[in-house]
């Protein structure tokens, strides 16, 4: 599923519009209505009413501020992408505490929620995206971090984790 399809079923159940036949927005109907009825489809469908209602919100604090467009392509993004780390969190925790229950309904959401997100760049990649940050910047130490890490999310939000991203460019600048 693609980000544009994400943000078009959340206008679309925010105007409590459910058209029934066939198109992209017949999962609304399939939202609505009883018609999931397998625990493994009422696992997906929470999952998509909690982005949908995480990107509501962050829809309206934007407009709140004065964004009469409401939030970007590059907002839900890092809004997926911090739901992912938080769920990665979570699991962590749970695995920690013996609730391995828990963690699996965590890794869950993360395939549910990584759905909507872009191909991730793999370790190679995130190292070349950081040496050619770097460069671009100019970055000579420590101090140049912010710089890089801003070069970095604004090329590849929703592509690569920044926390470990972070690190990274911390051991390059050293």
């Amino acid at each position: 599923m693609s980000l544009l399809f994400l943000f078009c079923l959340w206008r679309e159940m925010s105007a409590l519009r459910f058209p029934t036949g066939p198109g992209p927005f017949s999962i609304l109907y399939w939202l609505s209505s009883g018609a999931a009825r397998s625990v493994r489809e009422q696992h997906k469908v929470s999952t998509l009413r909690l982005i949908l209602a995480a990107l509501k919100d962050r829809d309206i604090a934007v407009r709140a501020n004065g964004g009469p467009d409401g939030i970007d392509n590059d907002e839900i993004l890092a809004l997926l992408a911090k739901m992912v780390s938080q769920r990665r969190e979570s699991i962590r925790l749970y695995e920690e505490g013996g609730r391995v229950d828990l963690a699996e309904r965590e890794a869950e959401e993360i395939v549910i929620i990584e759905a909507f997100l872009p191909q991730q760049l793999n370790d190679s990649e995130v190292g070349e995206a950081i040496a050619e940050a770097i460069a671009e910047v100019g970055a000579k130490g420590l101090k140049d971090m912010g710089p890089t890490m801003a070069a970095l999310k604004a090329r590849y939000t929703g592509r690569m984790d920044f926390s470990k991203a972070g690190a990274a460019v911390k051991a390059l600048l050293v």
